[in-house]
């Protein structure tokens, strides 16, 4: 356990938010306790309220983060498809942070970083729709491929596909489902055109 002497500025507040990430992961967002983070993370039991208020403000804090890691991994992608494909990455390499996002009820909706991280990674998908040729209804459009790369992932996260998948790769996988789906060179990405619904409304699982 790592002394809480050791900590500067700042490094306590993603101590706190590592440790919740551990948890989420293993056991669940409804397993988070803001004592029982700070005994992992080996600081005080008043350390996490500072930072975050309470148990909604921590898995806001994880959402936003998420929000804006989703943004990060999908900026300068060319191609929906592959868009689809970052999509699916980022929640396998970040399944708790994908747990929490979509759990709205688990969230204080109008924070400010939340609302900004969900405003950049809206606008990345956005552009994935956005132009593309050959499409009369852009909106169901960006509905459908974005259910697809969601619904792909969380079955991923949650090993249904396991047996199907067997000897696959998964993103080789999902640009298979995606052209089977839309096409040849068709979306294979969650792009949320203005007005559908993207992460200011997303699917509960």
């Amino acid at each position: 356990m790592t002394s809480r002497n050791t900590y500067h500025h700042g490094d306590l507040r993603q101590a706190v938010l590592a440790a919740a990430l551990d948890v989420i992961a293993a056991e669940g967002p409804g397993a988070l306790s803001l004592r029982d983070l700070a005994r992992r993370a080996g600081v005080s039991h008043a350390a996490p309220a500072h930072h975050f208020g309470d148990r909604t403000g921590l898995l806001t804090a994880v959402a936003a983060q998420g929000y804006g890691l989703l943004a990060d991994a999908l900026g300068g992608v060319d191609g929906l498809r592959e868009r689809g494909v970052r999509y699916v990455r980022f929640a396998t390499e970040h399944p708790a942070h994908f747990q929490v996002m979509f759990q709205p009820e688990l969230l204080r909706a109008d924070d400010p970083d939340l609302v900004a991280a969900k405003d950049r990674a809206s606008t990345e998908l956005r552009t994935g729709v956005t132009g593309l040729p050959d499409v009369p209804d852009p909106r169901t459009a960006g509905i459908a491929a974005w259910s697809l790369a969601h619904g792909f992932a969380t079955l991923l996260l949650s090993r249904n596909l396991d047996d199907p998948l067997t000897g696959r790769d998964p993103e080789e996988a999902f640009r298979a489902l995606a052209a089977l789906t839309f096409g040849t060179g068709a979306p294979g990405n969650p792009g949320a055109p203005e007005g559908v619904d993207g992460p200011e409304n997303p699917p509960t699982h």
